[in-house]
């Protein structure tokens, strides 16, 4: 295993405050991020908005304001839904910011002018994939996501000549030197890269843009196509086209992780290989695809009309009761629903009467016998089963194991019913009893950081920091 570990998002377009479905990815790869660090590693897990998209500005014209006062506006909101998730990001990158724009220039001259041709094209167009479609792509005529025929756009733009790169790509895919997780994805990438690779335009008309993106270099009658732009903030960030500074996070000898939706392999896992190797950069190592957040078996969607507020649910439920829910509820890489009423009952069963009942017995257990926990070091191994199901980014296997703690604890403490060693002054028996559990629990806690941070320091906070005293619970009843 590389030591050293780099963590990415995909950054969402701006055009509309965030929704509960991004939630997921930031989780997800918080929670890789998090472990890394726990088990030692060097990690940098960067995250950002993307808002060099048309749908940006045609946004901003519906609302009657300026482009930048639209992506300043929301890109402030996913910033807040960070902080709100108690998102461990190093770094939060916007791709208006002059790094990122002084990155994508030196990065598009750093493609071989062979891959690079300026032609006319007439295509199918969806504005709100930012995306050509090919007629055989279509469903019944309409974009698969958005439900909505495209738009047939004639202009002259650059190409990228990606069928020069199809049989590296192809061979890379086969030998696992890029990991596509889970592998009914690899071999769906596969299919798609055997089945014939076209050139695809990296370009738009300043034009159609209204002025809004970043430029080509040396001619600024052309924008930089934005997924184009908004890949390369994952070297943008680290300082690509200022010095070598951005080798530290990305080079051969760095684990590269990207977290990305289903809806956007095809750029993460077809047209950014084959940038980088154009560019002569390294390629990631992994790339973790996750299905969608749905409602009612339906994606969640800003342009579908029945996006969640994120920011209402947690400040209703909690931080880490959305974390858990997205964690444990959702498939790691299949679509899930997202039900209130599903999340309430989880919050009942697991987290109020399992967990936070757990620890204030153990609390009001130890408080009435004058029982002090003492502080630990953190447990420098994890449980192999944590290990392999975290390894297998198996977030929902992963917590279920750590929950069984919880319930063998339990269990336990039915079983010894220390109520009766308390009233019958049986003290003795008691402690040593306390002391076992306690340490369960201490296990459960320091590996529990990375999957409910807030939850974990609760934890810690209660039983674990001094004298032990009953407290408020960790999870309130609803």
């Amino acid at each position: 295993m590389k030591r050293k570990l780099y963590v990415t998002t995909s950054i969402p377009y701006v055009n509309a405050e965030p929704h509960v479905g991004y939630a997921l990815e930031l989780i997800q790869a918080d929670v890789i991020a998090r472990y890394g660090r726990l088990t030692g590693r060097a990690v940098r897990f960067q995250t950002g908005t993307d808002e060099n998209a048309l749908k940006n500005v045609l946004a901003a014209e519906q609302e009657g304001i300026t482009t930048q006062e639209l992506v300043d506006r929301n890109a402030g909101r996913f910033a807040a839904l960070v902080q709100a998730l108690c998102i461990s990001a190093d770094d939060f990158v916007r791709t208006t910011e002059t790094r990122h724009r002084r990155g994508v220039h030196a990065f598009w001259q750093a493609l071989q002018p062979e891959n690079v041709v300026q032609r006319d094209y007439i295509g199918l167009y969806c504005t709100g994939c930012e995306d050509f479609y090919l007629p055989r792509d279509l469903v019944d005529g309409k974009c698969p996501e958005h439900d909505r025929p495209p738009v047939e756009v004639a202009e002259r733009n650059y190409f990228f000549a990606l069928p020069r790169h199809e049989r590296w790509l192809a061979e890379r895919l086969e030998r696992g030197e890029l990991d596509v997780i889970p592998s009914s994805r690899r071999n769906e990438v596969l299919s798609f890269v055997r089945g014939g690779l076209t050139e695809f335009s990296i370009s738009r008309p300043a034009a159609r843009m209204k002025g809004w993106g970043t430029p080509v270099p040396g001619d600024d009658s052309q924008t930089v196509y934005v997924w184009v732009d908004a890949l390369i903030n994952y070297v943008s960030a680290l300082g690509f086209g200022c010095g070598d500074r951005w080798r530290e996070w990305w080079n051969d000898d760095v684990e590269k992780v990207h977290v990305i939706g289903k809806n956007v392999w095809k750029f993460h896992a077809v047209y950014w290989p084959a940038l980088l190797r154009s560019a002569g950069l390294p390629l990631p190592d992994k790339l973790v695809v996750h299905g969608f957040l749905t409602v009612n078996g339906r994606k969640i969607g800003k342009s579908l009309g029945n996006a969640v507020d994120p920011f209402s649910v947690i400040g209703k439920y909690g931080t880490d009761a959305v974390r858990y829910y997205l964690l444990r509820a959702v498939p790691p890489f299949g679509d899930g629903d997202f039900s209130v009423s599903r999340l309430e009952e989880l919050y009942r069963t697991e987290l109020a009467n399992g967990i936070g009942n757990l620890v204030s017995r153990l609390a009001s257990l130890c408080a009435k016998v004058g029982y002090d926990s003492p502080r630990r070091p953190p447990s420098a191994t994890p449980p192999k089963c944590l290990a392999n199901a975290v390894g297998a980014f198996a977030f929902d296997k992963a917590l279920a194991g750590l929950f069984g703690i919880v319930t063998d604890v339990n269990k336990d403490i039915e079983r010894h019913r220390p109520w009766e060693l308390l009233k019958a002054e049986k003290t003795d028996e008691l402690r040593p009893l306390l002391a076992r559990w306690l340490a369960e629990v201490w296990h459960l806690a320091v590996w529990l950081e990375p999957f409910l941070p807030t939850t974990s320091a609760g934890i810690v906070e209660r039983l674990f920091s001094g004298p032990v005293r009953a407290a408020s619970p960790l999870f309130p009843r609803l």
